[in-house]
């Protein structure tokens, strides 16, 4: 597995990254489709065994039973100085006041209880899962600064949220001589190509690095159209992401003609697109099946041709902003 720089900074990260949403005590949060410990530990040892070195999580998925679950098996199966976890922080994680957002107080306790989840001492990077419009930014970026001078997180990153507001977070951080966010985690796949207006072009700019959740758009580029599974039938925030556009439907059928022109599952094509442009620093790749690891390795010594890519492309027609409004 190649391994590549975050953004402008001297860590090595996998090609791939393995999303965690997957693993977490069903029930516990959300996620009714999660899978159990003993069910995730193998995922997360095959990932190593391929040369993954990099892991996200977050303390909201499963109500920190993933954070949990990952914690323990890295804690097993590799040494802590050669893996990269990351984690987030913004959404609620008890009832009442300051449960949520990136206040002080939250960010002060959300930190500590994320690093007992994950039995470590430190986070490699910790991302603000969205924008807090109810905190001062600068409240926001000097409690993430002191959390790293604390030494409980290496480097920070950010998700999903409007250019213009991780440009305000930037420009105060560097205002003030605090710590800057060095990769966006945003949504970016075939079926949803709006971060190519505003927020890529900054984080090119910036040279921050760019690791996109859902590059499989939840499954869709990976199966017919009208096919559905179990995720897919309980995902209440996935349904809110993508429509029934024509053009979407489109673009699953072109995936699937290169797939059978190239011999490929579906995966590793559309993850082959994503990994293509070279802004991108590593995907986001869930695993619920043994055959998502292995499609997501073959992916990325998959090159497609600028006509394959050409024709992926071409049926695309402009989507509302989802995932953060």
């Amino acid at each position: 597995m190649k391994q590549v720089k975050l953004g402008n900074t001297g860590l090595d990260v996998s090609r791939v990254c393995l999303g965690c949403m997957s693993f977490g005590v069903a029930g516990a949060g959300t996620h009714e489709w999660t899978l159990d410990e003993a069910t995730s530990r193998p995922f997360i040892s095959a990932a190593l065994d391929a040369g993954i070195n990099f892991f996200d999580t977050a303390n909201v998925y499963s109500a920190g039973t993933s954070e949990e679950i990952v914690g323990r098996a890295l804690a097993d199966f590799a040494r802590r100085d050669e893996v990269v976890i990351a984690t987030k922080v913004h959404g609620p994680m008890r009832k009442g006041p300051n449960a949520a957002g990136l206040s002080r107080k939250a960010i002060m306790t959300e930190i500590d209880a994320s690093l007992r989840r994950l039995g470590t001492d430190y986070i490699d990077l910790y991302q603000i899962h969205r924008f807090d419009r109810r905190t001062p930014i600068e409240e926001t970026m000097e409690a993430l600064h002191d959390v790293v001078k604390a030494g409980k997180v290496r480097y920070l990153g950010a998700s999903s949220m409007f250019a213009w507001q991780f440009s305000k977070a930037q420009y105060t951080a560097e205002l003030h001589g605090w710590t800057k966010f060095v990769s966006m985690q945003n949504h970016y796949n075939l079926l949803n190509r709006e971060e190519e207006r505003e927020m890529i072009p900054l984080c090119i700019d910036q040279q921050v690095g760019i690791i996109p959740w859902s590059p499989l758009a939840r499954g869709k580029l990976t199966r017919d159209w009208d096919d559905t599974t179990a995720r897919s039938e309980t995902d209440e925030f996935g349904k809110m992401l993508y429509d029934t556009s024509a053009s979407d439907r489109v673009i699953v059928d072109r995936v699937a003609d290169v797939a059978r022109e190239r011999g490929l599952p579906r995966a590793q094509v559309a993850l082959a697109w994503v990994l293509s442009k070279p802004f991108i620093t590593a995907p986001i790749v869930g695993a619920t099946k043994p055959q998502h690891i292995a499609d997501a390795v073959a992916a990325t010594t998959i090159v497609l041709s600028a006509e394959e890519i050409a024709r992926l492309e071409e049926p695309y027609t402009p989507h509302p902003v989802v995932g953060f409004v």
